[in-house]
């Protein structure tokens, strides 16, 4: 299969949806593209309640892949490939519905076994449908899992990387990777203020949290249609995770500063910055990839904000920096994002165990690229989407080792000295997966 295997025609039909849904997850876990390469594709597709099907459905598969692939091994004799390779894809979805779903159980066999039609794998009609009422019939959601890396939906790469950073935790980090995330607001003070926000989600029955660490943070207490919230299009809010919306606030950036926001697509902490202190004498939202700005200027359109974007390697001042230090700079470090994995699940099968040393190379030498830029008695704040300790604190630890002139200033009230740096767990206070550390330049 390839990328022309995934039609963009419009259908209406929903004898499509599990086809669909068999493709895009051959896409991710054989071909290697993110579920956001490929998911919207198809569901451009469908109407609003055959996407947010899709996404659940490939979400869920990627989510308890380790399990569904142990009952695909007990059951299949051998692996099917080439053109028929897609139908393991199909079973799996079949294998999903019938343990974590609703699906009826006549639905969840006979749509998937139609499905092999539209897959072109139509001569194992009769290898699928048996194989879907010999998982029923044996009863396999039903049994015990004994093996704890299956158990914990995750590569095995991972999980002992996790094992070995949170032996106490492991079980209960496992468990809560697997969750589907809440919805964060942040709404815009620019434009209102968080009491004037809440009476108007309140008058449209949209129900919320607070939260006693997040001056612009709420949380939504069920998935919305974002675009229909009340604001929406006159900027009043965005969507950003509780744990991204710490990075403003540790910044600290204050009146006439120059601040840097190093790899800043999507733009969301570029916006806050701007939100939280709109008397800046200049903001600069830099990322090595062109395209990705397109969301950051998306972003401040929409939020009426102002940023000045560069496209380039942070690693190759001469190209971008005219010689002028930054006050405040904030490095969103490129990372392993396994703090983000239960919003993102494709996540887990596309990053790989070598990846790590790659990233960390990378992130250290961005780092001393910044600390270079930075004025003396500036801020410079390090965070990550990760949960790995060489990414985090094992990184700051050596950069603090090698460089004199850096201290660490504490994010919260928390002993740093051992960890520098503050590690927030996926599900902690119903944030993402995030590690910053704050570190000033004598």
């Amino acid at each position: 299969m390839n990328d022309s295997s995934i039609s963009t025609s419009p259908r209406k039909s929903s004898k499509f949806l599990r086809p669909d849904a068999a493709k895009v997850l051959f896409q991710i876990l054989e071909n290697g593209q993110s579920a956001r390469e490929c998911l919207p594709k198809i569901q451009e597709n469908y109407s609003d309640k055959d996407k947010a099907w899709l996404q659940e459905m490939v979400y869920g598969v990627l989510r308890h892949l380790p399990v569904l692939q142990s009952w695909l091994r007990i059951l299949l004799d051998k692996p099917l490939k080439n053109k028929y390779k897609v139908a393991e894809h199909l079973i799996m979805l079949g294998f999903y519905q019938l343990a974590f779903t609703r699906v009826s159980t006549h639905a969840a066999v006979s749509e998937t076994v139609a499905a092999t039609r539209q897959l072109k794998v139509e001569p194992l009609k009769g290898l699928v449908n048996a194989l879907l009422r010999n998982f029923i019939r044996q009863e396999l959601d039903k049994q015990d899992i004994k093996e704890p890396q299956v158990r914990s939906g995750l590569p095995k790469w991972l999980f002992k990387r996790l094992q070995a950073a949170y032996p106490d935790q492991l079980e209960a980090l496992c468990e809560e990777m697997q969750q589907r995330p809440p919805i964060w607001l942040r709404v815009n003070r620019q434009v209102i203020d968080k009491d004037k926000y809440l009476a108007l989600l309140d008058e449209q029955g949209v129900a919320c949290e607070l939260s006693s660490e997040h001056s612009d943070g709420l949380i939504l207490q069920k998935s919305q249609d974002i675009t229909q919230l009340p604001g929406y299009q006159q900027g009043m809010f965005a969507v950003q995770d509780g744990a991204a919306q710490l990075a403003a606030a540790y910044l600290n950036a204050q009146e006439g500063d120059l601040v840097l926001d190093c790899c800043a697509a999507p733009g969301g902490k570029t916006c806050h910055i701007l939100e939280r202190q709109p008397n800046l004498s200049k903001c600069i939202a830099l990322d090595i990839d062109d395209s990705r700005l397109d969301r950051v200027r998306e972003n401040l359109s929409r939020l009426n904000l102002k940023a000045d974007l560069v496209a380039a390697d942070a690693t190759q001042t001469e190209s971008w920096w005219d010689g002028v230090l930054f006050d405040r700079i904030l490095l969103d470090a490129p990372c392993s994002a396994t703090g983000v994995i239960r919003r993102h699940p494709d996540i887990k099968w596309l990053r790989k165990n070598a990846d790590i040393d790659t990233l960390v190379t990378l992130q250290r030498q961005i780092l001393d690229t910044m600390w270079r830029i930075l004025k003396p008695g500036g801020t410079l704040l390090y965070a990550t989407c990760s949960i790995l300790p060489e990414e985090n604190y094992l990184q700051i630890n050596a950069f603090l080792q090698n460089n004199p002139d850096a201290s660490l200033i504490p994010v919260c009230n928390e002993t740093e000295n051992a960890n520098p740096g503050r590690q927030i767990l996926p599900g902690e206070k119903q944030m993402d997966g995030f590690y910053y550390a704050r570190l000033l330049k004598s």
